[in-house]
């Protein structure tokens, strides 16, 4: 790990010479033995994070929370996700940062339960009053008028997949059919058979 921190420092060169890393093992047991040279820098400038300690733990910040909602089991995941989103309603005041931290939330809780829903996390994490927010209103309405549009479209080809077999009857040949009808004679032809 000590060598990823000095790479680090060689390519981003940070202008603060005080530093303190932080690094993040997902379970105790992962952790790698630091070698002598390196113990009285680890003491001073180095902290151990182990998220499987974490979730153990009653009080925690936010931060600290996202962590522990990575490694939470499914059955508590709802409950800490809904919890960390009401804390951040509660103690973050920037708006931008408390929106980024519930987008963050929900990202993780989406990777952590693929096959739910989109309705499905939404009831988990309590996010009905997002459908009040305009964002959400304007993409609604999106996606409205995209289904209309596509309805649409799907509509006029099946009208004109109906219409191949009176033209036909009338003598065109799929070529002429395709282009009075303004579709790829592949279409035509699957839909002759």
């Amino acid at each position: 790990m000590f060598p990823s921190i000095f790479l680090f420092f060689s390519q981003y060169k940070p202008i603060n010479p005080e530093w303190f890393a932080i690094v993040i093992f997902d379970r105790k047991s992962n952790d790698v033995a630091i070698p002598t040279r390196y113990q009285e820098i680890a003491q001073l400038r180095l902290q151990r994070i182990y998220l499987d300690e974490i979730s153990q733990q009653e009080q925690f910040d936010i931060g600290i929370g996202i962590l522990k909602l990575v490694v939470e089991t499914e059955d508590k995941a709802g409950e800490l996700a809904r919890n960390l989103i009401e804390r951040t309603k509660q103690e973050v005041k920037n708006n931008v940062n408390q929106k980024q931290l519930r987008e963050l939330i929900e990202t993780i809780i989406i990777y952590k339960f693929p096959k739910l829903s989109y309705e499905e996390i939404e009831n988990m994490l309590n996010l009905q009053e997002i459908k009040e927010t305009r964002v959400y209103q304007d993409a609604k309405a999106e996606g409205i008028q995209k289904g209309k549009r596509e309805g649409i479209e799907e509509g006029m080809l099946r009208q004109k997949l109906a219409m191949i077999p009176l033209l036909q009857g009338l003598g065109l040949t799929i070529e002429q059919i395709a282009q009075r009808l303004e579709i790829s004679e592949k279409l035509v032809r699957e839909s002759i058979k």
